[in-house]
């Protein structure tokens, strides 16, 4: 599909796809380098439940599946837990303790995780390199219209 200036809109998805992973790999990054057990504490001062299990596992999760997203690696499995993980902060922690207007950022991270799961990649990812090829039912045709 392409818009009216000729840009493949799969191009679009590629940008929000990098950018939702470099924001959660720095996140993830920033959770590890501050120390596990400052996760934990955090995590536990704001009521998350199990924060001993939560904590580390979030942080990995960030960093693990924020650098798959910038090389489009499992984009729809880490769309999916991404939506998850900002539905849980949005209803549990962002609108409860800071308002509507704080959790913009967690909020535009669902969406675009959601978009992540249903639409896939984009251009310029892992996934379709090794995803498309596996998948020999597809038609010339379908292929070729996907590289417009």
């Amino acid at each position: 599909m392409r818009d009216l200036l000729g840009v493949d809109a799969a191009w679009g998805i590629t940008v929000v796809r990098v950018m939702m992973g470099l924001l959660f790999a720095v996140h993830g990054y920033q959770k590890f380098s501050s120390g596990v057990g400052a996760v934990v504490a955090s995590f536990t001062k704001m009521g998350i439940p199990a924060p001993q299990m939560t904590g580390p596992f979030i942080a990995g999760l960030e960093l693990i599946g924020g650098i798959c997203l910038i090389v489009g690696l499992l984009t729809r499995l880490f769309g999916l837990l991404f939506s998850c993980e900002m539905l849980v902060t949005t209803l549990l922690i962002q609108l409860p303790m800071r308002g509507w207007n704080a959790s913009e950022l967690d909020r535009m991270l669902l969406v675009s995780g959601v978009l992540l799961l249903l639409a896939g990649p984009g251009k310029l990812a892992i996934d379709q390199l090794w995803f498309e090829r596996a998948r020999p039912e597809q038609s010339a045709a379908v292929r070729d219209a996907r590289r417009r």
